[in-house]
């Protein structure tokens, strides 16, 4: 969404509402003539004709690559990310600076660094020793974290020897490893990972995430994405049932075939025709054995205290998703929401600000001391604090670009509900007018007026009923002279037909 953002329109002091990033959902290299000519006279005006290559640097696109849209880059080379910083947030500025440092890099020359290896041999044993010292800095210029990210890669200095000379060992040092599993899953692994076998696009890697996050199949633990039990039941479930279509290869084939599609290459009908037929069966298969059955997903204990008996809570999986319950049911059946912490801090308690949902649906964030603080808010909270109170500051909640705001009516910076960027609704969309809620307010006080008039609303009840039944009575005569002029078209003359037709009419 960040992305989006920068891609879409983001105010610039002076520029006015501008894209500052191409599109980005793609995988493609290419880069247009335009922005390699734009790129060589920025690096030549501010780092020096040394910075740039010889030739300029063309990257050849991976095959199956989307290629309809160049590489991500800035669409203006010329904004650097400082002279953008106080038009964007936190997030914003960080994101354009890693697009248009990486971008600047990939136009530069070469890094050119003087290394350095020493190896000594003791016992039948060889030991090694590395060191670089930079040279020339090339396209780590556009980095001003060089120097720390250099440091650990030229090692420590190493003193000045010659070949064949004695040395004595000082110390040794023994370390003890132990293997480990692979590391879970992060977002990005987890979109590298996708990209190396083939599986989804640019325009997908993002939902695809989303997706499994909504439904719960995964949280993130910090950084990490962690399977829950019903993902794993899914998972089971779906290569039990589904294995061909959820093998990493027949994914892969698709994407394949889908690209094919958009080349051309491929008819759309035939693809669809090969896949839906096996998978038709595999559905009809899976939905008959299933008839009755009903798929258990394993608990998982949780660090909360049950506040009725005092055991560990587990999570439960049901219909509207999971929440936290007494393992002792039915001995206890105390259960609550399992709620989401936020960042940011409540407004008016400073306590931790949770994400909840209505019994519509409907996501909220409200104070974890409840009712005890009151604070609740249908705003997002973010982690940028409000440069001038201090306080949490939230966005507008929904897609495209929401700008930070502060909600604190003390403070200078304040933006008001109705400039935080909602669509009005009119009185038709079910919007409650001032005058609605007068009316509403005041009908207690009008219940002893209409007492006082009883015979004004019985005549009146009087009135609708004579009126109903002079309709009814008036579309019961209709009917017989229609009824009538029927017959008399079927057996009067010729001349006497026209004018009953006519009359009938």
């Amino acid at each position: 969404s960040i992305a989006q953002q920068l891609y879409e329109c983001v105010d610039v002091s002076g520029e006015g509402s501008i894209g500052l990033i191409t599109y980005m959902r793609t995988d493609s290299l290419r880069i247009s003539d335009e922005a390699i000519a734009s790129a060589k006279n920025f690096i030549i005006n501010n780092y020096g004709s040394d910075y740039y290559p010889d030739k300029a640097r063309v990257y050849k696109t991976k095959k199956g690559a989307q290629d309809a849209h160049e590489a991500i880059r800035p669409s203006n080379p010329e904004l650097t990310p400082e002279s953008l910083k106080k038009d964007l947030s936190n997030d914003q500025y960080r994101l354009y600076k890693l697009i248009w440092a990486r971008f600047m890099a990939s136009q530069m020359s070469n890094a050119i660094y003087d290394s350095l290896t020493i190896e000594a041999a003791s016992a039948g044993y060889l030991f090694k020793a590395t060191h670089s010292s930079m040279k020339f800095p090339g396209f780590t210029k556009v980095y001003d974290n060089q120097p720390d990210d250099q440091q650990e890669y030229k090692g420590s200095p190493l003193p000045d020897l010659k070949e064949g000379k004695e040395l004595r060992l000082m110390d040794l040092i023994k370390e003890q490893k132990f293997t480990q599993p692979p590391p879970r899953y992060t977002e990005d692994t987890l979109i590298r990972a996708m990209e190396e076998k083939g599986i989804g696009r640019p325009s997908t890697y993002a939902p695809t995430i989303s997706t499994i996050m909504d439904r719960e199949y995964v949280v993130k633990e910090g950084k990490s994405l962690r399977p829950t039990a019903l993902g794993e039941v899914v998972t089971a479930f779906m290569k039990e049932r589904f294995g061909d279509i959820v093998d990493l290869a027949f994914t892969a084939r698709m994407e394949e075939d889908l690209d094919d599609v958009e080349e051309g290459k491929k008819a759309w009908l035939k693809v669809l025709d090969s896949f839906y037929g096996d998978f038709e069966t595999a559905l009809k298969n899976a939905d008959e054995a299933l008839q009755g059955v009903r798929i258990k997903v394993p608990d998982e204990v949780s660090d909360e205290i049950c506040d009725k008996c005092g055991s560990q809570m587990v999570i439960k999986s049901g219909r509207f998703g999971r929440f936290l319950a007494c393992p002792n049911y039915p001995a206890c059946d105390f259960t609550k929401p399992l709620v989401i912490e936020m960042p940011g801090r409540c407004p008016k308690c400073g306590s931790r600000i949770l994400k909840r949902s209505s019994k519509k649906g409907y996501t909220y964030y409200a104070c974890e001391k409840g009712a005890e603080c009151g604070f609740m808010t249908w705003d997002v909270p973010v982690k940028e604090d409000c440069p001038v109170c201090g306080q949490t500051m939230f966005k507008r909640s929904g897609r495209g670009y929401n700008k930070p705001y502060c909600i604190n009516e003390k403070c200078s910076a304040f933006v008001p509900e109705d400039k935080r960027g909602y669509r009005k609704k009119t009185v038709s969309e079910g919007q409650t007018t001032q005058a609605q809620v007068n009316a509403a307010e005041a009908q207690p006080e009008t219940k002893a007026e209409d007492t006082a008039k009883p015979k004004t609303r019985g005549k009146a009840v009087k009135d609708s009923v004579k009126t109903t039944e002079a309709a009814a009575e008036k579309e019961k005569t209709a009917k017989k002279t229609r009824a009538g002029s029927k017959k008399t078209v079927a057996d009067s003359p010729a001349k006497t037909n026209r004018k009953s037709t006519k009359n009938t009419i």
